[in-house]
């Protein structure tokens, strides 16, 4: 084993290990943050960091073509697909109010100053009940 080789497997475990702790990080904000967007976020921002830091140690422990075009496939698909869930599924618990409202310092989908009294507030649901049957 030369010189090259130790540095490249540092390097893979570093990437290993920092992206093991992104995951983590995740599961322990999905569990502990109070509402739905706050665990979207942390469900989709240090998990998707975390994935891709754990598919570039792999790719650089494991050599090979097919290997390496399996995890850029992998990584591709995890860029794409972990935001635009976890933004349907808050566009969806802001649709149904399920957020707390407090803890929001800007809503841009609520009703701004020069909304009208009455005037739909946001992305509501199509039948307009909220959780309260108003």
């Amino acid at each position: 084993m030369n010189d090259v080789d130790s540095v490249a497997d540092v390097i893979a475990v570093a990437c290993l290990l920092v992206g093991a702790f992104f995951c983590l990080t995740a599961g322990v904000g999905l569990l502990r943050f109070p509402d739905v967007l706050s665990r979207m976020h942390a469900g989709t921002k240090p998990q998707v960091v975390g994935v891709l830091l754990i598919m570039v140690g792999a790719a650089i422990r494991l050599t090979g073509s097919s290997v390496t075009w399996m995890l850029l496939l992998v990584a591709a698909f995890q860029l794409l697909t972990a935001p635009v869930s976890a933004h349907l599924v808050s566009r969806i618990a802001y649709r149904r109010r399920h957020v707390r409202r407090d803890l929001l310092l800007v809503d841009e989908l609520g009703g701004g100053p020069r909304a009208r009294p009455g005037a739909p507030r946001g992305d509501e649901p199509a039948d307009g009940v909220d959780q309260a049957g108003r």
